[in-house]
């Protein structure tokens, strides 16, 4: 579905955004995901490469809150690759933190790591797309962003901008063949979750309609969908992957 694609992967290195890179690639992309830190890119493209060999997968891990550190990590892909189609702002972080212990300087940190940082990767690559003539870009929302969540305001408040960063960019890079949409997942079965006892992870299950938690593949898989032709008519969407646990 993305034979010959080339996409750049923000938050690469594990959970929903390794399952992003490994479906791309499974489908002809080829895939430059951006991690925390050295070892933890090492490690996923070890694994990735474990798996084939010939998957045409690399890696890098500038810091995501420097916009020029950004803005070099995007040209240098583009140099390699000569375009750039797909970029999935997946990179971001949970916060939980009661509102009595918050400080000015961690909501500005979360709203920095989760909204800022995807500015500094949407800048420069839309200067590339818009000189190639169209691309994809992706971005993580989150359930929480249409319901809230009883603590950690700071994080559904950062994904609602994310939403908000979606439908806007849409609208303005549409004439430009540039599609913009977001997907939003609901609890998904990643190491923390995974980590969970039962007795905290069945009262999640009954919330949803499903009856289940769901899997890194299935948060990749609209991902997949939404970057691919069978998607050229879609974008400002904010496609809800959660069972239908939205309240």
């Amino acid at each position: 579905m993305l034979k010959g694609k080339i996409a750049v992967v923000t938050g690469g290195t594990r959970g929903i955004g390794y399952s992003i890179v490994k479906k791309y690639l499974e489908n002809g992309a080829k895939v430059v995901l951006f991690g925390s830190r050295a070892e933890t890119v090492d490690k996923a493209l070890a694994s990735l490469k474990a798996e084939n060999e010939d998957w045409e997968v690399s890696g890098d891990y500038p810091n995501l809150k420097d916009a020029k550190a950004m803005e070099s990590a995007i040209v240098k892909v583009k140099e390699k690759y000569g375009r750039i189609d797909i970029l999935v702002n997946n990179a971001g972080v949970s916060d939980s933190r009661k509102i009595d212990d918050y400080t000015a300087e961690h909501f500005a940190n979360i709203m920095q790591l989760n909204v800022e940082a995807i500015m500094n990767t949407v800048m420069p690559a839309v200067k590339i797309m818009k000189e190639q003539g169209g691309g994809c870009i992706l971005n993580t929302s989150s359930m929480v962003s249409f319901c809230g969540q009883p603590s950690g305001v700071a994080y559904p408040t950062s994904k609602s901008a994310v939403n908000g960063l979606t439908w806007s960019l849409a609208r303005e890079l549409g004439p430009s063949g540039i599609r913009v949409n977001a997907v939003a997942p609901g609890i998904t079965k990643t190491d923390m979750v995974a980590a969970l006892p039962d007795n905290m992870i069945q009262p999640l299950i009954n919330a949803i309609p499903l009856r289940r938690i769901g899997e890194p593949d299935d948060v990749a898989n609209a991902f997949l969908f939404l970057a691919s032709d069978m998607a050229s008519y879609v974008t400002g969407e904010i496609l809800s992957v959660d069972g239908a646990m939205r309240s």
